[in-house]
């Protein structure tokens, strides 16, 4: 169920609905126990809770339903001269018509901690014998369909549910009731009698549409927008509940007031022609009961003879769904880095700091505390950004990946509150300059407790196989991804999100493939999202081996993770690629992001969290690992040769730091929790400064690695092992080299001055390299990678001086192996 959060504020509006109208207003109350008072003429009757209850044991829960009246609502002012505003804002007016023309006019208003109920009956006809006849209100109080028409006081109902009218100094007739305000919400059902000596049953007035006259009590029709639980007006003294359903032919508005029942405490049966506005159904509930939860029962029909068929679903604009509700957060303030910048670190949440060897309490482990206590690993690896697997609230059956609400963290993920050790955790690492982005999963749901239930038509599509698959640009689940996204921004300070499956997000209301997604680009250039990063994901582990190529539309604004970069990079390891596929990745896919775009909006990556890890793509392969597009290198397990850099984003997975393996599984459950003991091997202490040691060269080097344009044809030059150009199309050809030249037009320091030599060796005998010649001023080659050299030698951060005879430096690379080389100096 979902828990009391609401945003503040809400939309002032009027409602007009099939001829109801309304400007509403919003009383103040306390929801406590206590009595009822209720005032006629001289006498005081008591009425205690338990006569409301009374009247539900045939209908075991206390359940409050609207009758289907035509009722007209309006504003009213009181007439007072010397009223304040504050008290004009409590008052509630409703008026209604009889079959004879008689106008009945009920006025409600919020008194400190009780509520006074005012009937006026004008233009009514007299009787034959005016002098002698009374007009009575037969009345009661329900939590129950007021079309069964019970009194509050079931025992003395004969004697006190009548209660009669006076004559108003207007020459109307008028009555007032008075209840403590501990007994809201209840509709007051109510029935006309004009009784007179010749008629002592009197003639019976009910509305014109033969229904009992009937009245909410402590909540109103509310407001359409915006959806979810928001705050009203004027203090906040009342909740106001929207929720779409288009096809639900009534709604029932469940409240608790124990976190630990399964059973309503108070179930409000919604008005269709009240709490209605198109396809959104509202309510505006005072704030006069601790609740603690709330929920929807959506009825696809009015005549459901079972009323406990329908079950219970979760509003999908709920912002927390437990018992805990988090403060603000301020001073949370974004490290706002570059995207060319970025080092992204991939992790899930409990996995990361679950294993026992994290030493952290076992209330923190695997948290997003547990993150927040791990900063420091982040900065030894020289990343400026996490990739959070999904966190919203999802099946632990199906995993991460299969969500059932968006607008809140998944509660196993936090100490007391999951959502205030997000907002903790987020500022946190804000302050150590590291970005959080987030995983995020809006093209289909978990099976069950999702959205199922509302309005499956227009949520999901249609078909047989398409009961979880989410119908992303139907309008009002767009709304709903926007509002999601836009909440986890405002509200957590999230940097950027990467959404899982994106081409589904291209996918129209039918099923068709659309040129432009209307929610891809609301997203794009949503004002709220304009400074957050956009991520497309559309790699399917299906179709690894032949990816079905995807023309994400961007509109120069999302990134997308390099799914080609994945496979051409494991395909040249394999011995399977083209020379001329691994050039255009190096280089930024110039092929994919030209187009207005630049290398920066390449998110590269080798291994994920779904797969092979990175250990194991080089280490293990077999007929079942075709997919993988994996190789052993010549012997079937673990190895420690593997290296990588390029233009673009890199992605690390979580564990390859230190060799994680799952021994050739590319399940997902295979993943193992992160083992710290790991890191302290050698291979976990070389592999991690290794890779330090690549981020900082990022960093030094950021005129050739972290660039936002692609680097000039003139600014690189292509080898064979020979120095010859490289024979492109040879799908033999297992060695590739470039250089890469300072480009003369870009203002640098001389640091950054120093050419660059990369080579590539995927065959299985060694290379000897001709190193290209020394440009004028210096004479020095330093060798900083060489990944077939024994640790701790195979890299250097200050490099090691390659010694030559003569001008050519001739160097011989082992098989399967990388070298970078920088030049220096001749005085250096």
């Amino acid at each position: 169920m979902a828990a009391w959060s609401p945003s503040a504020g809400i939309r002032s509006s009027c409602l007009i609905n099939n001829g109801i109208t309304e400007a509403w207003k919003f009383p103040s109350a306390s929801f406590l126990t206590g009595k009822n008072k209720t005032k006629r003429g001289s006498e005081t009757l008591i009425v205690t809770r338990k006569h409301i209850y009374r009247d539900l044991g045939s209908y075991g829960l206390s359940k409050i339903c609207a009758s289907k009246t035509s009722v007209e609502l309006k504003e009213e002012h009181v007439s007072t001269r010397g009223a304040k505003v504050h008290d004009l804002k409590k008052v509630s007016s409703y008026l209604f018509r009889t079959k004879s023309g008689a106008l009945v006019k009920v006025q409600v208003e919020k008194k400190i901690e009780r509520y006074s109920i005012m009937v006026y009956v004008s233009s009514l006809e007299p009787s034959g014998d005016d002098n002698k006849s009374s007009l009575v209100m037969v009345w009661g109080v329900f939590r129950s369909d007021s079309s069964c028409f019970l009194p509050l006081d079931f025992e003395n109902s004969d004697q006190d549910s009548q209660t009669p009218f006076v004559k108003s100094s207007l020459s109307e007739l008028m009555l007032e009731l008075e209840f403590d305000g501990k007994e809201s919400p209840f509709y007051l059902s109510f029935r006309l009698k004009l009784v007179s000596a010749n008629d002592p049953n009197g003639l019976e007035m009910l509305t014109h549409r033969d229904t009992n006259f009937c009245v909410p009590v402590g909540f109103t029709a509310g407001h359409p927008l915006p959806l979810g639980l928001s705050s009203g007006p004027d203090g906040g003294d009342s909740w106001n509940f929207a929720f779409f359903s288009r096809n639900s032919k009534s709604l029932v508005l469940c409240l608790y007031d124990d976190s630990t029942t399964d059973r309503p405490a108070l179930e409000l049966d919604l008005d269709p022609y009240v709490n209605r506005t198109g396809d959104f159904w509202h309510a505006s509930v005072d704030k006069t009961w601790g609740f603690v939860r709330y929920g929807y029962r959506c009825k696809e029909s009015t005549n459901s003879e079972d009323d406990e068929a329908e079950s219970i679903v979760l509003d999908p604009y709920a912002r927390v769904i437990e018992n805990t509700i988090s403060p603000k957060f301020l001073g949370n303030v974004s490290p706002n880095i570059p995207l060319e910048k970025l080092i992204v670190y991939q992790l899930n949440i409990k996995g990361f700091t679950q294993h026992k060897s994290s030493k952290l309490p076992t209330n923190v482990a695997g948290t997003f505390s547990g993150v927040a206590e791990k900063v420091n690993h982040l900065k030894a690896l020289g990343t400026n950004a996490v990739l959070l697997e999904p966190i919203f609230s999802f099946s632990e059956q199906q995993g991460p990946y299969f969500p059932f609400h968006f607008f809140s963290p998944m509660d196993m993920y936090g100490q007391e509150s999951a959502v205030n050790s997000l907002k903790e955790m987020v500022k946190r690492l804000h302050s150590e300059g590291i970005e959080v982005l987030l995983e995020v999963v809006f093209t289909h749901t978990a099976k069950s407790g999702a959205l199922q239930g509302i309005d499956d038509s227009s949520y999901y599509y249609t078909g047989k196989d398409s009961k979880t698959y989410l119908n992303c640009n139907y309008p009002v689940v767009q709304q709903l991804i926007l509002e999601s996204l836009r909440y986890w921004v405002t509200e957590f300070h999230v940097d950027g999100f990467c959404f899982i499956n994106a081409s589904s997000l291209l996918r129209g209301v039918h099923g068709e493939q659309l040129s432009r997604p209307p929610l891809v680009e609301a997203i794009s250039f949503d004002p709220l999202l304009a400074g957050t990063k956009l991520i497309a994901d559309c790699w399917n582990p299906r179709d690894i081996k032949m990816p079905k190529e995807v023309k994400f539309p961007h509109w120069k604004r999302w990134a997308e993770l390099n799914t080609r970069y994945c496979r051409d990079v494991r395909n040249f390891v394999s011995g399977r690629g083209l020379l001329s596929d691994l050039a255009t990745r190096v280089c930024g896919s110039g092929d994919m992001f030209t187009d207005g775009r630049g290398p920066a909006f390449s998110f590269n990556y080798i291994s994920r969290n779904s797969g092979l890890s990175l250990v194991d793509l080089v280490s293990f392969s077999g007929p079942e690992l075709v997919s993988e597009l994996s190789w052993n290198c010549g012997e079937e397990g673990e190895t420690n040769k593997y290296a990588y850099i390029s233009l673009g984003i890199p992605v690390l997975n979580m564990g390859d730091e230190c060799g994680v393996s799952t021994k050739g599984s590319p399940l997902l459950e295979s993943r193992k929790p992160f083992d710290w003991n790991m890191l302290a091997s050698g291979f976990g202490a070389q592999i991690t400064q290794f890779i330090l040691l690549l981020t900082s060269v990022r960093a030094r080097r950021s005129n050739v690695f972290q660039r936002n344009k692609f680097l000039k044809p003139e600014s690189i030059v292509w080898y064979a092992n020979d120095q010859t150009t490289p024979n492109w199309e040879d799908t033999a050809s297992r060695f590739l080299a470039l250089g890469i030249k300072t480009d003369s037009g870009e203002e640098t320091t001389e640091l950054k001055n120093n050419d660059l030599f990369i080579g590539f060796n995927a065959s299985d005998r060694p290379e000897k390299v001709i190193l290209p010649s020394l440009p004028e001023g210096r004479s020095k080659w330093r060798r900083l990678v060489d990944t077939a050299l024994p640790f701790p030698g195979f890299f250097s951060v200050e490099g090691e001086t390659v010694v030559t005879e003569d001008e050519l430096v001739v160097y011989e690379m082992k098989l399967y192996s990388c070298t970078l080389f920088e030049t220096i100096n001749s005085t250096a």
